[in-house]
């Protein structure tokens, strides 16, 4: 028979799971707002901002309860510890989700500046290393969570090209810069959701190695 813990747990992994998988959804439809000029989407992805609040809520308060009714130690500890951190990283990948949203709001209104090739890029870029870190985090793959720390470097690298594609535009075109200003905007919240998901990852190799690595010149 199972320990009540170990369903605890299971359970716990569980509403994790699905407040990373909504606020996946959420940075995909931001950016959808932008790049399809959807303002009704943008105004969703706003409001459902809430439930995902009430889902870190919620798993904040199960933490708890696990952690004073169960008072678990060793690896079960790490895994309860790990969920409590890595739940209000995705509450703030979703904040900044949001944030994108109410850049579209703004943009949607103006002639479309550039092509928004760049951007969507970095956006899948965010999305998939979000996913495979949630799943790395299931599985508890330490190895694999070190990898997608490395994928950011990709993220860093289409943010630069953005940054200075835009300042460009800004000293050629003045009459463009506050449009300019506000993709400045996307594109940096969407290089911090990058830096988000590394935080996850060096998660995961606690959980999994009980060793801290984030400061740390060898991972």
């Amino acid at each position: 028979m199972d320990r009540i813990i170990d369903q605890q747990l299971d359970l716990l992994r569980d509403k994790l799971l699905l407040l990373g998988g909504t606020t996946e959804a959420a940075l995909q439809r931001a950016m959808r707002s932008l790049t399809e000029r959807d303002s009704k989407l943008a105004k969703q992805v706003l409001e459902d901002d809430k439930i995902i609040d009430q889902m870190e809520l919620d798993i904040d308060r199960f933490s708890v309860e696990i952690l004073a009714l169960q008072q678990p130690a060793a690896h079960d500890l790490r895994f309860v510890i790990s969920v409590a951190k890595i739940t209000p990283i995705l509450e703030r990948i979703a904040d900044h989700a949001g944030s994108i949203a109410k850049a579209a709001l703004v943009l949607n209104d103006e002639p479309q500046l550039k092509k928004y090739v760049d951007l969507p890029m970095m956006a899948d870029n965010a999305a998939e290393m979000l996913r495979t870190a949630l799943d790395a985090f299931t599985a508890e793959d330490a190895t694999a969570s070190r990898r997608i720390i490395e994928q950011d470097k990709v993220i860093d690298k289409s943010y630069k090209r953005v940054f200075d594609e835009l300042i460009t535009i800004m000293i050629d075109n003045p009459s463009a810069t506050a449009s300019a200003a506000h993709l400045l905007f996307v594109a940096k919240h969407l290089e911090r959701i990058g830096d988000y998901v590394k935080d996850i990852c060096e998660l995961n190799v606690y959980l999994r190695e009980a060793a801290f690595i984030k400061h740390s010149k060898i991972q």
